[in-house]
């Protein structure tokens, strides 16, 4: 796993082969970032959640490009140690680590971000209900992204905030977007 880009750039850390985690190629993470770019003023320091974070490497690379805050929700033990060491590691600061379910949390998250990634396991069984609870929830702040990666099975174009569809290999992003305005 190496960082593409920021004040990270250019950084490897080894995951270990016992991992239950799929990680985002660093092919789709680059090409996800660079449509990013599009959404989100990293310049602006925004605020991010990225659940089912599994080997933490959104959340770092989220970090390296200047989010503000970046809270990552993991519940496996094992890939939460993973990430707490990268993180001890890059001393990289506003990174709030959550060892959690995610949907508890969801349940639970009383704030709001500009940004919210969610990578989890293509096979899980409610992964259809993940657009749907981010905005229920209210979690996005006016104008915020949510993206969600999946595999090819899943589509989600009819969802009313659904946005756009990108595939690079074998992953798949659907971004979704919140109204400006709470009055839209």
């Amino acid at each position: 796993m190496r960082v593409i880009t920021g004040i990270y750039k250019g950084r490897h850390f080894e995951v270990p082969r016992s991992f239950k985690a799929r990680p985002t190629t660093d092919f789709a993470k680059e090409n996800l970032f660079n449509v990013l770019n599009g959404y989100l003023d990293f310049d602006e320091e925004p605020e991010a959640l990225d659940l089912f974070a599994g080997t933490g490497s959104i959340t770092i690379e989220l970090l390296s490009r200047g989010c503000g805050k970046v809270v990552s929700v993991e519940r496996d033990a094992q890939h939460f140690r993973f990430i707490s060491q990268i993180v001890d590691t890059l001393k990289a600061p506003n990174c709030y680590l959550l060892r959690a379910d995610v949907f508890r949390y969801l349940d639970r998250c009383n704030e709001q971000f500009d940004f919210i990634f969610a990578d989890p396991p293509y096979a899980l069984k409610n992964l259809e209900d993940l657009p749907d609870l981010v905005f229920r929830h209210n979690l996005l702040k006016p104008d915020g992204l949510f993206v969600l990666e999946h595999g090819k099975t899943n589509d989600f174009s009819a969802h009313p905030s659904f946005k756009e569809h990108r595939t690079y290999g074998s992953v798949n992003f659907s971004f979704f977007k919140a109204k400006e305005t709470a009055n839209e």
